[in-house]
């Protein structure tokens, strides 16, 4: 009997796969959360607890967990390095993204340290033609034209690098992201690139995200494009020699998705600057009234970053429009500080005078505003990368709140000790909020005081420079491969 071939029976045999395959992603899903620890966890997660004997020496190249849990020698090492950054944008105050301010904390710590920075990115970075300046770090830099949608131009850009690299050849090169793209980067084998965010990790953002989708409101055109994208990064992410990710979920996936071999993935997570980001008992006060929060307020909530749909914000709008309208003490008592700006900020002042909108605040400025918060809190529903927010506030002794995704609960909110964590709906984040409430002040400060001190050991721009310093010394050189070496011991 001959088949029956009918759009028909093509369209549902389609059908079937996807469900197939969403099935399988969604198994995929709830074993890397579950095994990755959920909220509340032990701190004394696999995840976390390295496995290392510190009497004997192992190669750095087949290290399993995040550097940041070895301790490197605090001093300049004798070798100095050139180093090539390729980077889409360079910073510009506070318009920056993570990848950017990335970039910029490592690159000023390793130029602090003695090497030769060479940075390729667009000269739209600098609208007045006016070169950065960074105190005791030398950085050179190479402005390059945009392409026609606003990039990096990688011809213009490759076409410098190598008008460098000829008078005298990098020792590393290094690529926020695809900076430098993959048919470039497969011919170098001393390149390192840095995964801010991958394809794969926007699978479960956008399932988080439809779920929250109005009935009426139609479903993303791009929703079910996602999954050739992550193939894509499959074919092309091997064409990098050597892959950071900056968190141990995203390591993980590059691993055992991507299939990249172990000895070319390592984790190193994200640091920010320790010497702004610290307690200021002194500023507390200052801020909260210069915003005009009372000294009555039991409970000062903070969020900063843009103010988008995907940042959470509309789960946020909800959950505080619910807690505001069941529960008259939290109305009347809670405060909430918002530093950023976007298409949410003239809703959230539909909420009345206890929603303060800070706007966009600088590094000093966000500084003050962690310093004055009870908690911070990041409703996000990208589950991309690892937030400079969530560190900013624990290095300034403030405890952190976020989703229950596995980058957030794997590396950042490990513990009930250090903060809390809900699921993506307005039930669970209204939930953690009043438990918040309901703890106190004392509490949260106690909470507080761990997560600055998990922040100390973990997440601070000396530490990071110094995990990417000894990886990239390893690259250029395998006698550094091996740890520790003498000065590792050095106190």
């Amino acid at each position: 009997m001959a088949k029956d071939h009918s759009p028909a029976n093509y369209k549902c045999f389609h059908f079937l796969c996807y469900l197939l395959f969403f099935l399988c992603f969604l198994y995929s899903i709830s074993f890397i959360y579950y095994s990755h620890c959920s909220s509340p966890c032990s701190p004394q997660t696999t995840i976390n607890s390295p496995p290392y004997n510190h009497s004997s020496t192992i190669n750095l190249i087949s290290f399993p967990s995040s550097w940041n849990h070895l301790s490197f020698s605090s001093n300049p090492p004798p070798r100095h390095l050139k180093i090539a950054l390729f980077v889409k944008r360079w910073p510009r105050q506070n318009l920056a993204g993570g990848l950017e301010r990335h970039a910029l904390t490592l690159h000023v710590t390793l130029a602090r340290r003695g090497h030769d920075v060479h940075v390729f990115t667009t000269n739209s970075s600098f609208p007045n033609s006016s070169l950065p300046y960074y105190s005791n770090a030398a950085l050179t830099f190479h402005p390059i034209s945009p392409s026609p949608g606003g990039y990096l131009n990688q011809a213009l850009a490759w076409k410098e690098f190598q008008i460098q690299n000829s008078s005298q050849p990098f020792d590393v090169v290094h690529t926020e992201s695809v900076g430098l793209f993959h048919g470039r980067a497969r011919n170098l084998t001393h390149l390192a690139v840095s995964w801010h965010g991958i394809a794969y990790e926007t699978l479960h953002s956008d399932i988080v995200q439809d779920l929250l989708r109005e009935p009426k409101e139609p479903r993303h055109s791009a929703f079910s494009d996602k999954l050739g994208k992550v193939v894509e990064e499959v074919k092309f992410f091997r064409n990098y020699a050597h892959h950071v990710a900056t968190s141990d979920h995203v390591g993980d996936i590059l691993k055992r998705v991507y299939m990249i071999p172990e000895e070319r993935v390592h984790i190193i997570l994200n640091g920010v600057d320790e010497e702004i980001y610290k307690p200021k008992p002194s500023s507390t006060i200052s801020f909260r009234r210069k915003f005009g929060v009372p000294e009555s307020a039991q409970l000062v909530i903070g969020m900063a970053g843009r103010l988008v749909k995907d940042k959470g914000h509309p789960l946020m709008f909800e959950c505080l429009k619910r807690a505001f309208m069941e529960d008259s003490k939290f109305k009347t008592s809670v405060f909430v500080l918002v530093a950023g700006d976007g298409p949410w900020a003239s809703r959230y002042r539909d909420l009345g005078p206890n929603l303060i909108l800070l706007g966009p605040l600088d590094q000093t400025q966000l500084s003050e505003f962690y310093n004055s918060l009870d908690i911070f809190l990041n409703p996000t529903l990208r589950a991309q990368g690892l937030d400079h927010t969530f560190i900013e506030a624990m290095l300034s002794g403030v405890p952190v709140m976020g989703t229950r995704f596995a980058s957030i609960t794997g590396s950042i909110i490990v513990g009930s000790e250090v903060g809390y964590t809900f699921q993506p709906t307005v039930e669970s984040l209204k939930e953690s909020i009043f438990k918040a409430f309901s703890d106190g002040r004392a509490v949260l400060r106690k909470k507080g005081e761990s997560a600055r001190n998990r922040a100390l050991r973990l997440f601070t721009a000396k530490k990071m420079g110094a995990a990417y310093e000894r990886l990239f010394l390893c690259i250029s050189d395998n006698l550094y491969c091996n740890y520790p070496l003498p000065a590792d011991r050095e106190k």
